[in-house]
């Protein structure tokens, strides 16, 4: 099974194989600054399972964390996603994939949040375990 998706204007286009390995919301001070709003929906991928499939000339990077290489489309400015090398995973932005069922489990840095949610997910304080983090979970 193949997903696929496109930056707003439609210069870069993605292309995911399988079934994510995660799908979550962000609410990390830096999620929440590049993406603008209160936090940030991910679907996580092994990073050998993403592909540019159009357009790679056009995505531009920025890495501020030194964990998160966050890319873009140089056109359009749309988010399309974030690769993490030294976990070996790609984060593609919700919102840009075709046809595609958003179903979060977990919201992660939650004791960074600034908008409270009542959603019944489990909230991490940081990260999980595997990814550096406590695991610790938070009260909603």
């Amino acid at each position: 099974m193949f997903h696929s998706g496109a930056c707003f204007c439609g210069a870069v286009e993605i292309r995911a194989e399988g079934t994510p390995l995660e799908m979550g919301y962000c609410h990390c001070t830096s999620c929440r600054t590049y993406s603008g709003g209160p936090m940030s929906g991910y679907v996580l991928w092994p990073q050998d399972k993403v592909v540019v499939s159009r357009g790679a000339g056009r995505l531009g990077r920025f890495n501020k964390s030194g964990m998160s290489e966050r890319r873009h489309c140089l056109d359009c400015g749309g988010h399309v996603l974030t690769e993490h090398p030294g976990l070996g995973l790609t984060d593609i932005r919700p919102g840009i994939l075709r046809d595609f069922a958003f179903a979060p489990s977990v919201h992660i840095n939650y004791a960074e949040a600034v908008l409270p949610v009542r959603d019944g997910l489990p909230k991490l304080r940081d990260f999980p375990p595997e990814a550096g983090g406590s695991g610790e979970l938070m009260p909603e």
